[in-house]
């Protein structure tokens, strides 16, 4: 008799992809909601690599830029205000700030040209800048603006900046999503809120559901050419720019101000400071508990949890505020996305 031995191939987690949410799960990082930036990088030196990080220049944004800067890597800051970038950059080392909107593809296309023809890898794409409870604006192809500013134009610097990343055999590309996701799935049907009524945290919130999606979906297309991706939630952060166009009444609903638009002193000590919020961006930019691991979302320095509705969330008390609903990894949701993006950009994203 013949014995028939059948050889079962094990599947690592570097052939995994996370629409299974099989990856989703913490992985015991050390690190936690009091962990700073530079905390989490102690240690890591990143001397000869290239990284970009869009806005870079303000909040949790330049708090990355200087702690990567620390590290030891090369910063390239591309900003639409290049005198602020400048002046708010002018102390620290290995910087370099170019112009760049990510509302106009234009621009995108001319700071991704300049970045190709010097011939250097990129290890570390940092899509940090976004918008937030802005009125209803679009750009000029009708988009509206969160989606343009927070993911499109993204999409379209991601796409852009490919062979760089490729070149640089194990490159991250960090996309900072939020909790936000949670207030919005992809509306599919009407993205640019043509047909509907628009609502500022339900339009940010499917831009931050799109960066997940996205992630997802980069991860798994990039990871055989050495590229991986992540997203995260930098936390409830204090001193950002982010709600300089909000209307007072939306904190006041939310219970975070009272009547005078003063943020309650219980609550304001429950939010991180900027180096804590930026923790999560630099571990998923450095942490090697990463290297064969990709496709999730992260928040206090370590891979989140799913969100089934098992979890009480409220707006006053930052420390609920976690989770990853379904919806952001859904298979189907991420191709479809991606072949949308590609679409409304008029950028083939072509992964090969």
């Amino acid at each position: 008799m013949i014995a028939i031995i059948m050889h079962y191939k094990t599947i690592t987690t570097m052939e995994q992809n996370n629409y299974q949410r099989i990856l989703q799960k913490p992985l015991g990082s050390g690190f936690n909601v009091q962990s700073t930036a530079t905390e989490v990088m102690n240690g890591t030196d990143l001397t000869g690599k290239v990284a970009i990080v869009t806005g870079g220049y303000a909040g949790i944004g330049l708090e990355a830029t200087k702690v990567l800067s620390a590290a030891g890597a090369t910063v390239i800051v591309p900003a639409r205000d290049t005198l602020k970038a400048r002046r708010n950059l002018e102390s620290v080392a290995n910087i370099e700030v170019e112009e760049m909107d990510l509302m106009v593809h234009e621009s995108i296309m001319r700071f991704t040209e300049k970045f190709s023809t010097s011939g250097r890898p990129l290890h570390l794409l940092i899509n940090n800048a976004g918008i937030m409870w802005v009125p209803l604006r679009r750009d000029s192809r009708g988009y509206e603006s969160q989606l343009s500013t927070n993911h499109l134009g993204h999409f379209q610097l991601t796409a852009q900046l490919w062979p760089a990343l490729k070149k640089a055999k194990r490159a991250r590309v960090i996309n900072v999503s939020s909790f936000g996701h949670h207030m919005s799935a992809f509306n599919f049907n009407d993205p640019n809120f043509l047909h509907h009524d628009y609502e500022t945290l339900t339009a940010y919130g499917q831009s931050k559901t799109a960066n997940i999606l996205f992630t997802v979906e980069l991860d798994n297309l990039a990871k055989e050419f050495g590229v991986r991706a992540y997203s995260l939630h930098p936390g409830s952060v204090v001193g950002t720019d982010l709600p300089r166009e909000a209307p007072m009444k939306l904190f006041q609903q939310m219970g975070t101000q009272n009547a005078e638009g003063n943020i309650y002193q219980e609550v304001a000590r429950k939010l991180k400071t900027i180096p804590q919020g930026a923790a999560t961006t630099i571990w998923c930019a450095v942490s090697p508990m990463l290297n064969d691991i990709g496709g999730v979302y992260c928040n206090n320095a370590d891979i989140d949890v799913m969100d089934d509705g098992n979890i009480e969330h409220k707006y006053d008390e930052p420390a609920t505020q976690y989770g990853l609903k379904r919806y952001a990894i859904d298979k189907t949701s991420a191709k479809r996305l991606w072949k949308l993006s590609e679409e409304m950009t008029g950028v083939i994203f072509d992964v090969k």
